[in-house]
């Protein structure tokens, strides 16, 4: 890969200033004071909220305590979903802290999945991680690691080690000699106004005549409707809380601005009018 180390630690250490809260109506031995954290963007909720459900528990009888889940403002939020994208999907057009909602009852069967363990982080990361090298190398340079490896890559993103995490993932980043790129690249396009849970298809990094596929030649393909405008309404093509520009290639952008899952998970927001 063209190793441009900086990008990849400003997108490692990406961080959402986030304000938890606790239902109004959970019940409490005393007054539950909010509890304030930095988030990192590339990480899943349940794995950086421990202090958050210490933090409320506290306050709270045993009994009275279920499976924790958080939402804001009423929508509940996917675990299974990278931070970032979360923010980026549901409160990047609002003001700093995010609140977040915390809960401990009432789970939200159809719109959440049940995360009783760090086990089931780790076993979804690791689907994703499978399912993108697929896409890239035919699976070849994951199945080739051994366990240890695997082990290493979410032990990285789970305590936050940029060098332990990327000693490993930059192989998978990797293409043979004298290719332009992955066999495909693996991304998935959110959009805030859509009820489908995201868009994923096959395309590949060059086009048929040689030329690198850029960021607005996916959208295009993918999700004509945010580049063609034809209503006045305009669109932002959000990755990490940025704009990147339609220009850049693709190939470019996965080996960079992918998340740990090795995805590139881009939102596509309506464009704020302040």
């Amino acid at each position: 890969m063209t190793d441009d180390k900086d990008v990849l630690r400003d997108i490692w250490f990406g961080r959402i200033p986030a304000c938890f809260t606790l239902y109004q109506d959970e019940l409490t031995e005393r007054e539950a004071e909010p509890y304030y954290l930095l988030l990192p963007r590339i990480s899943y909720l349940m794995l950086v909220t421990d202090k958050v459900k210490k933090h409320f528990q506290k306050v709270m009888r045993p009994e009275d305590i279920s499976e924790i889940w958080f939402d804001y403002e009423g929508t509940p939020l996917k675990w299974h979903y990278p931070v970032g994208v979360l923010f980026d999907l549901h409160a990047s057009n609002t003001g700093l802290p995010w609140n977040i909602t915390v809960h401990f009852k009432n789970f939200p069967e159809r719109d959440l999945l049940h995360c009783l363990s760090k086990d089931v982080i780790e076993a979804h990361f690791m689907s994703c991680v499978k399912e993108a090298d697929a896409l890239k190398h035919k699976g070849q340079v994951i199945n080739e690691m051994q366990k240890k490896d695997h082990k290493q890559l979410w032990m990285g993103l789970q305590n936050d080690k940029f060098d332990q995490f990327w000693a490993i993932n930059r192989k998978l980043m990797e293409y043979p000699a004298g290719e332009d790129g992955f066999r495909y690249i693996p991304f998935r396009i959110y959009q805030a106004i859509s009820e489908r849970p995201f868009i994923q298809k096959l395309f590949r990094p060059v086009a048929v005549d040689g030329q690198p596929h850029t960021l607005g030649d996916l959208i295009r393909e993918v999700c004509p409707s945010a580049v063609a405008c034809e209503d006045g309404e305009k669109f932002q093509v959000v990755i990490h809380g940025i704009e990147p520009m339609l220009e850049t290639p693709l190939q470019w952008l996965s080996e960079h601005l992918s998340y740990p899952d090795n995805f590139l998970h881009i939102s596509i927001l309506p464009q704020s009018m302040d």
